[in-house]
């Protein structure tokens, strides 16, 4: 009976453990998320280059055009250049800067931004993803699977027209 009396809450305790993934450790997938926005990231490391991008996504805008929020930051030695930015078929209208120094940042959107791309005519559905891509001189070309937001919330200031940069 004392055996008994032991052994029962030992198993419960070790079922309770290993049933609620407790018992999967230090490493457990579900500890290793990092992502805490929407947007998509990415690095570039090839050929002594090295692009990081943070934060991409498109705002899809009442007139049928998107505009891509994110940041490019050169982490390599040598500068680099933006070349160009596109959805399948459309190629956004960029303004503003397109050399990236090392160890230097273009940011699209925000109070910091220093380069607007436009995709007119995209026609998106916000909620929905699609693929960017982006071109550098030299790192080469990057596609990445972004979502769509509509303009609300930290984007509701987004437009397509271009401020001064």
């Amino acid at each position: 009976m004392r055996l008994r009396t032991i052994v029962t809450p030992l198993i419960i305790a070790v079922l309770a453990i290993s049933l609620t993934g407790c018992g999967a450790g230090p490493n457990a997938s579900s500890r290793l998320i990092k992502k805490v926005t929407d947007g998509q990231e990415a690095d570039i490391k090839k050929d002594g280059n090295s692009i990081s991008l943070r934060n991409f996504v498109l705002v899809s805008l009442a007139d049928g055009s998107a505009v891509v929020v994110g940041t490019i930051i050169n982490r390599g030695a040598n500068e680099d250049a933006l070349l160009g930015v596109a959805i399948p078929g459309i190629q956004a209208q960029i303004t503003g800067t397109s050399t990236i120094a090392s160890n230097g940042v273009i940011t699209f959107e925000g109070d910091v931004a220093n380069v607007k791309a436009v995709i007119p005519g995209a026609n998106l559905k916000p909620g929905t993803h699609t693929d960017l891509s982006l071109f550098f001189g030299n790192a080469g070309e990057i596609t990445l699977d972004v979502l769509v937001q509509k303009p609300e919330g930290i984007y509701a200031g987004i437009t397509s027209q271009a401020s001064i940069l």
